[in-house]
């Protein structure tokens, strides 16, 4: 990770403006690649291609997108399937984990705190479960960019469950309920070049934490695995302690050009 990286900086306006899948999908799918970063959010500031419903929520949807992404590098892949017309539920996982390269709590929240709960069998969650989640996070790894004050912390609170809702993982108003959560086959695909572009070991990639953000345990994983290869979708054996992994692509972004060839 770069020097410079914000990945431990944990911005409460990014949260509490939530997950911003349509605009982020609009705005991606328009996207020049000619042009740098800043003049892709000047022109979407302009022309409001997006149709948002006023000026500010405009200007908060151009400060949320360069806060959370690298279009030109790191999302480039992301960029390039909305541009193309991947269906958004297929796309929405894949926005999910690029947003969570450089939003420390959204990922510490649903890879700790979220997973734990749903991995200890429970139905329902709450916001001021959350709220006490919320009290550690120096502790964590993280740092907030000042104090926040008690109504921040709530909006805060109700800002992650709301995400979690928005990318299909609970359901619900006041108390939130988990859901049965599949990730589409193609999107599976694209997250294990991703997660191999970091880790090439078979056996770290199979139980890496990040699947944690789509409620899948290592066993979950290796029966997709399984699975995909018996559909020769993919190569993947197991003999002991020897994992082998052989996947479509020699990168993520080659697999992002295949998926919406």
């Amino acid at each position: 990770m770069k020097a410079s990286s914000r990945a431990n900086v944990v911005s409460s306006f990014t949260i509490i403006k939530g997950a911003m899948i349509e605009e982020t999908y609009a705005v991606f799918a328009a996207w020049d690649f000619e042009r740098s970063k800043r003049e892709n959010l000047d022109r979407l500031r302009e022309q409001n291609f997006i149709g948002a419903k006023s000026t500010a929520w405009l200007r908060d949807v151009a400060w949320v997108l360069n806060r959370r992404f690298d279009p030109a590098g790191r999302d480039r892949p992301l960029v390039m399937l909305a541009k193309r017309g991947l269906p958004v539920e297929e796309w929405k996982p894949l926005l999910l984990w690029h947003m969570t390269r450089d939003e420390f709590l959204v990922r510490d929240f649903l890879e700790t705190w979220l997973f734990a709960a749903y991995d200890a069998g429970a139905f329902r969650v709450y916001t001021e479960d959350v709220e006490k989640y919320l009290g550690d996070i120096s502790k964590r790894g993280g740092t907030t960019e000042h104090a926040w004050s008690e109504q921040t912390t709530k909006r805060v609170a109700a800002g992650l469950l709301k995400i979690a809702v928005d990318f299909g993982l609970l359901r619900g108003s006041i108390a939130k309920e988990f859901v049965s959560f599949h990730l589409p086959e193609r999107s599976f695909l694209y997250l294990l070049h991703a997660m191999r572009d970091e880790e090439p070991n078979p056996s770290k990639l199979v139980a890496s934490h990040a699947w944690r953000l789509f409620l899948m345990r290592p066993a979950d994983v290796e029966h997709e695995l399984l699975r995909l290869h018996q559909y020769r979708k993919l190569e993947y054996q197991v003999a002991g302690s020897i994992v082998q992994l052989s996947l479509p692509c020699a990168s993520t972004r080659e697999y992002a050009e295949r998926m919406v060839a």
